[in-house]
């Protein structure tokens, strides 16, 4: 019988807004977190224990170190780390079964406000859809050809009785904006050279030549700019910000478009 393959996250590139590759999606959460709070940071901070050991922490701040546990060795790191540095504050995230084994957790606060700020996660088979587009720029790209794009969307705001946002209310939402663009074809509104009352005319000149195409109304969708996986996740933004609640406060999306590729837009909620 025929198995689906594991994804694991080494199969995917998780790369923060300074460019550092990281290796895990806890630790873009952590940078993106930080990043919106406008909390500067250093990734992959290097101390000397006091034993002479050079060891890498993997964030440091204004405010103290942040450690993602992933393994056993994280945890003896974590543990000398607090014992050769007293006086900083270190904060531990990973895995229950990992983090559980710490007693010193329960003591640490690093964010000292009131509400709270957190961030979900959702991801779920539904949040898919299928398209086709046309990238006239890019000559690969530059003939009609089609995706089935996975959608991850990530929340960030003030939890109100430590919540964020209920999950089924959010994948309900989310659900909505995704049916949007499913089976749709997306191009440029600059290409468009004509329309009738059910049909668009989409006239280019790119790398294989000149293209003249006559697509239905219903199945088009005209885009403020190329339409790149980049643009489509900047476009699920602005349909899904309007839908969300006071609370939250920036909203991010994650396409991938096929196998270890994708775009990944984070935006503020301006009211």
């Amino acid at each position: 019988m025929a198995t689906s393959p594991t994804i694991l996250d080494s199969d995917f590139k998780y790369i923060d807004k300074k460019g550092n590759l990281l290796r895990t999606r806890t630790e873009l959460t952590i940078a993106q977190m930080l990043t919106f709070l406008e909390e500067e940071y250093q990734y992959d901070h290097k101390l000397t224990l006091k034993n002479g050991q050079e060891v890498t922490i993997d964030f440091k701040t204004k405010k103290g170190l942040i450690e993602v546990i992933d393994n056993d060795d994280d945890i003896e790191k974590y543990r000398q780390i607090k014992e050769d540095f007293p006086q900083d504050k270190v904060m531990a995230i990973g895995h229950a079964k990992y983090v559980a084994q710490i007693k010193e957790l329960q003591d640490i606060v690093f964010y000292e406000k009131s509400p709270q700020t957190g961030s979900i996660f959702l991801e779920d088979a539904s949040f898919s859809f299928d398209y086709a587009h046309i990238l006239p720029l890019v000559e690969k790209c530059s003939i009609l050809h089609g995706h089935t794009s996975s959608v991850m969307v990530e929340l960030v705001g003030q939890m109100k009785n430590n919540l964020l946002l209920d999950f089924g209310v959010a994948k309900k939402l989310i659900k909505e904006v995704v049916n949007v663009f499913d089976h749709k074809f997306f191009i440029n509104e600059k290409y468009l050279k004509s329309e009738d009352d059910s049909h668009y005319v989409i006239s280019f000149e790119g790398p294989k030549g000149k293209f003249e195409l006559q697509v239905p109304k219903d199945t088009t969708y005209l885009l403020k700019g190329e339409a790149t996986v980049e643009n489509l996740s900047s476009e699920i933004i602005k349909i899904l910000v309007p839908k969300m609640p006071s609370n939250v406060e920036a909203v991010g999306v994650y396409i991938y478009e096929g196998y270890n590729k994708g775009s990944h837009i984070i935006s503020n909620i301006s009211r």
